[in-house]
């Protein structure tokens, strides 16, 4: 019987030859990631002081100020003031601040390596996965004793195998191959375990495209999102001089999988999750006419190059509708200032588009864009729960970078397909 990536993984992290799903380990943890959200607090500080301890290891320990930057606020501001002083205190030295969402920070600046079991002070730090690694998020009870031991304990989670055959289609996207998946397992059938994509749909994605997908398992309630080591994770490591290869990071084909689905990627259609579930998913098409107010293309969900260079397709030559606000918010500053140097962002300007710093005040509602009571916004971003993005009488649909353009020029929530 073979192993499933998530069994390889946590097998190195526990230093053991083999675990199997339903074990109870005690695992390593390469690194941990801390956001100004959930990261650094006065309780943190007393869990510390009460285990008698210090950070294990400050160079495994990355902090990144993403959600309150910029301050909206003077709250803010001291959250941020106090991230920035706890890491300079302790010693960490992979501190960002404005540099955008914290997921795409982690990656772009080298600090996830295929193998790595890590943790994170936020529910998307499944991202990593598509790196062929061990990533999840913790609280931040759960992250002191991480900083204090460098350990934590995990259940070896099953994995649902999420196999996409076939050539995506025209205006169709990453973003729609997520809500596809998700629609069909449900927001919480994959609780506790391992949301794994695999076909080749996967095999010819673009690794921009793959943090899409990982990002995203959390929706489904998945405990990681893991794409197997490829040619594409080659290439993309290859940026921080990594030559090594990480070949046996994939399952075997004989591993036991909790439910394997397979999806015709040709048969494939831009998708939208409508309000107020990830899950409650439909083709774009079919949701209707609906009046939007609000346009965002951002987030560490949807704000990646190649998102933003699709957008800018879509807008080149047109217009926002009249009464239409189209924010962009870049995932990262990286991206920002690439988009700028390219001309992306200046094609986006001249469509009518806002250009935000990279950030994740948006996607949650607390700044750089928040919603009204009654209004509609169309969003890149990965939850559109109740109250996620500003009032509790506003209504979020999820959908891709060239669908949520596509709307922005429209003014009402429409098909990709239609302007291409």
């Amino acid at each position: 019987m073979g192993y499933t990536l998530s069994e390889k993984l946590l097998a190195r992290g526990a230093g053991r030859e083999r675990v199997q799903a339903g074990d109870i380990i005690w695992t390593d943890i390469d690194k941990a990631m801390m956001d100004d959200v959930l990261g650094p607090r006065l309780e943190i500080d007393q869990c510390l002081k009460q285990m008698e301890a210090q950070v294990w290891d400050p160079e495994r320990v990355v902090i990144i100020s993403d959600h309150y930057t910029p301050p909206a606020n003077s709250n803010q501001a001291d959250i941020v003031k106090f991230t920035r002083e706890w890491a300079r205190d302790h010693g960490v030295r992979n501190y960002y601040e404005f540099a955008g969402p914290c997921h795409q920070v982690m990656v772009e600046k080298g600090h996830v390596m295929p193998g790595d079991v890590i943790v994170g002070t936020d529910s998307h730090t499944c991202t990593y996965g598509a790196l062929a690694s061990f990533s999840t998020g913790v609280g931040s009870t759960e992250m002191a004793g991480v900083l204090a031991t460098g350990q934590t304990w995990m259940k070896v989670p099953q994995t649902i195998l999420a196999r996409w055959e076939g050539t995506l289609g025209p205006g169709v996207m990453a973003k729609d191959v997520s809500l596809k998946t998700i629609g069909t397992v449900g927001h919480g059938g994959a609780t506790y375990k391992t949301l794994e994509y695999t076909g080749s749909t996967i095999a010819s994605m673009h690794m921009d495209e793959r943090f899409c997908l990982s990002n995203m398992a959390v929706e489904a309630g998945a405990k990681a999102g893991l794409i197997g080591y490829d040619d594409e994770t080659a290439r993309y490591l290859a940026r921080f001089g990594v030559t090594r290869r990480f070949d046996h990071l994939r399952s075997d084909p004989d591993a036991v999988f909790a439910r394997t689905l397979v999806f015709d990627a040709e048969c494939l259609v831009p998708q939208v999750a409508c309000p107020h579930e990830v899950d409650h998913v439909c083709d774009l098409a079919d949701a209707g006419q609906i009046p939007i107010h609000q346009a965002y293309i951002g987030s560490c969900t949807g704000g990646r190059y190649t998102d933003l260079e699709m957008a800018a397709r879509m807008l080149k030559g047109r217009q926002v509708a009249p009464g239409i606000r189209l924010l962009v918010s870049p995932a990262s500053r990286e991206i920002y200032n690439l988009c700028m140097k390219n001309g992306i962002l200046e094609t986006l300007a001249d469509a009518g588009a806002v250009i935000l710093a990279s950030s994740c005040g948006a996607c949650l509602g607390i700044h750089s864009g928040a919603l009204a009571s009654g209004e509609v916004c169309i969003s890149t971003t990965n939850r559109n729960f109740i109250g996620r993005m500003g009032s509790k009488e506003s209504r979020v649909y999820l959908a891709s970078p060239a669908s949520v353009a596509a709307s922005a020029v429209a003014g009402r929530i429409m098909d990709p397909r239609e302007l291409m």
